[in-house]
């Protein structure tokens, strides 16, 4: 399998995108990751799944985007090979489905820990449709202290 084609993602995205960061991230089933963002350096990321399930979201955190505050959330598995484009200006998260997964994202700019921000992955103006794993979902200390988006910082 391809995996990656730059001159076929370039073609679907509408722009050429450099990535300078690859990212492994493996979880068990129920753990919830985001919504995190780089308010500065901010980075694009293509992410997909090579082991198990995850329901993957995007929040459109533009002030000056028609979608504003809009989500957008689709299911990556090793088995539908699907990849997100997750641009610059969104927030993004994931919930574990299966029992583990291994979730892959290539980045447009390096991580920069002093610039991450998180917007609570259950706030109430979002209305986020997070699939039931049949408990609570698990939450880094980091994630479970996430800003409302009423006290996020935005992109304009």
């Amino acid at each position: 399998m391809e995996s990656f084609n730059q001159k076929i993602f370039d073609e679907a995205v509408g722009v050429h995108m450099d990535f300078v960061q690859d990212n492994h991230s493996r979880s068990s089933k129920g753990v919830l990751r985001g919504l995190h963002y780089q308010i500065q350096q901010p980075q694009g990321k293509l992410v997909r799944v090579v082991q198990g399930a995850v329901f993957d979201v995007a929040v459109d955190i533009r002030k000056s985007s028609r979608t504003f505050g809009r989500w957008v959330g689709v299911e990556l598995t090793e088995s539908n090979h699907r990849q997100l484009w997750v641009p610059t200006g969104f927030a993004h998260g994931f919930l574990v489905l299966s029992d583990t997964a291994d979730f892959l994202y290539k980045t447009t700019n390096y991580y920069a820990p002093a610039h991450e921000r998180c917007i609570l992955w259950s706030d109430s103006s979002l209305h986020i449709a997070w699939p039931d794993v049949g408990h609570q979902p698990i939450l880094s200390s980091k994630d479970g202290a996430g800003s409302s988006m009423e006290l996020a910082e935005f992109f304009d």
